[in-house]
């Protein structure tokens, strides 16, 4: 299995207790959907291994409790902390209308409604509860809030991601005196 063909699903964050069990923080939108989860991929030195579930005991704000099968002590535990974890994508939900998934739009051209096609997603990163679509435009890296109110449609079929940018969002990327310029500092 790749990272590739799979979605990322979380990360161990730390252990818990003496006996091998760690904390997981599920990055999904509904943490119960994972609730009966068996096994997931770990990433241990850029490869997925997979790793069966014994128990999984969700918390709040998207934590849960894993016990691991053969993780039986806090060392092993420890090795674990701050892998990430990974499902494959075929055991996604399909979704339907504009919906989607963030792994789906990559790729996809950026469509503005005022200023046209812009450019390509290049990925989308999840920031303490703020998402934000990466976009290369003009040879600069502009970070699109994943708002209702600004991303309006994925149009699967056609590849392209309707939105409507904020005024001013372009240009603060753009303007050269809003960069950190290495030369000006003391």
């Amino acid at each position: 299995m790749t990272q590739e063909n799979c979605y990322l699903l979380g990360y161990i964050v730390r252990t818990h207790g003496t006996s091998g069990n760690v904390v997981i923080y599920l990055d999904v939108d509904y943490p119960d959907d994972y609730e009966d989860l068996e096994s997931v991929f770990v990433e241990i030195k850029g490869e997925l291994v997979p790793y069966f579930i014994e128990s999984l005991n969700l918390q709040k704000q998207s934590n849960a409790i894993v016990t691991f099968e053969d993780i039986n002590t806090i060392e092993k535990a420890q090795a674990l902390v701050g892998s990430s974890l990974y499902l494959p994508l075929e055991s996604l939900e399909e979704l339907d209308g504009d919906a989607f998934y963030y792994h789906d739009i990559k790729g996809f051209q950026v469509v503005d409604e005022s200023n046209g096609a812009l450019g390509m997603v290049q990925e989308v990163y999840s920031l303490n509860g703020q998402d934000l679509i990466s976009m290369l435009y003009k040879g600069a890296e502009v970070l699109i809030p994943t708002a209702e109110d600004i991303v309006l449609k994925a149009d699967k079929e056609n590849k392209k991601l309707h939105v409507r940018l904020p005024d001013g969002l372009l240009e603060v990327y753009l303007d050269p005196a809003s960069e950190n310029n290495p030369d000006d500092e003391d």
